[in-house]
């Protein structure tokens, strides 16, 4: 008699460990499904953006004959997108980037026939608008990522994460020059 009882304890603790266990690779399987679907949002955003690079390429070659090396930072950049292949060199490459754009929207100051273009105007709100999308996303896309790699070092379930070989994620980062503060001054008109 004891010996069932004490079997039924054992089958009843063996069942709840396994179902615990379940419990946490579900959870785990989730986490990293959002991030994947985070990632893929970002991807139609950046698509978005990448189609809409030559032709906005196309409107400044017009305008910006002297001007080439910032055209061709920005078609370089765009290249690189192609390329990159981990996680990493994808962000790096979408740095790499906006920079450029960044560059090309500053150029642009130059050249006031260009800025009242209406082709341009509308693809540069249009590239603008895509890129405070795709930094909304950025957000998302690291809020998934920070809480996936919480769960994967939190007791128990890093034993878990370790018996089912779930790995740390990278979180998306800016480049770092990017934080440095910048000088603004004023000239006297």
């Amino acid at each position: 008699m004891i010996g069932w009882i004490v079997l039924g304890v054992l089958v009843f603790i063996l069942v709840v460990l396994v179902i615990y266990i379940i419990t946490i690779y579900n959870g785990f399987i989730a986490l990293k499904n959002n991030i994947e679907r985070n990632w893929s949002n970002i991807d139609v955003l950046l698509k978005q953006r990448y189609d809409e690079l030559p032709k906005l390429i196309k409107v400044c070659e017009g305008y910006m004959q002297h001007e080439r090396q910032t055209l061709e930072a920005v078609i370089k950049a765009r290249s690189n997108i192609n390329q990159a292949r981990s996680d990493e060199q994808k962000v790096q490459a979408q740095n790499m980037l906006t920079d450029t754009l960044k560059s090309l929207f500053m150029v642009v100051e130059k050249y006031p026939d260009l800025k009242a273009d209406k082709s341009f105007q509308q693809l540069g709100y249009r590239i603008t608008e895509l890129e405070d999308q795709i930094a909304d996303r950025r957000e998302f896309l690291n809020e998934s990522v920070n809480i996936y790699n919480i769960r994967l070092e939190q007791f128990p379930d890093v034993i878990i994460a370790r018996i089912f070989n779930f790995a740390k994620r990278t979180l998306w980062q800016i480049d770092p020059d990017h934080r440095k503060d910048v000088k603004v001054e004023f000239k006297n008109v």
